[in-house]
């Protein structure tokens, strides 16, 4: 197992488990492996979404409902 350092419990789907472990035995990693990398990816995304947001903060907000009359009046709706 790498250099990971921390343990913690995690509990999985039974079926969820048992494909996780073949995952593991085809691509010759550990379980663990597995579970860090797509924690990893996830705040990756987590980052790119907070990423987005603060670069279109400057946009001008519009209600729902004006987005509605938006729509209709330029015959989307």
């Amino acid at each position: 197992m790498s250099n990971l350092s921390k343990r913690s419990t995690v509990y999985f789907d039974p079926a969820i488990h048992q494909a996780l472990k073949l995952r593991a035995a085809t691509s010759h990693t550990s379980l663990s492996e597995l579970v860090d990398e797509a924690v990893r990816l996830l705040m990756r995304e987590d980052q790119e979404d907070l990423e987005a947001i603060r670069s279109r903060v400057e946009e001008p907000e519009m209600t729902y409902e004006a987005l509605l009359d938006d729509l209709k009046q330029h015959g989307k709706i």
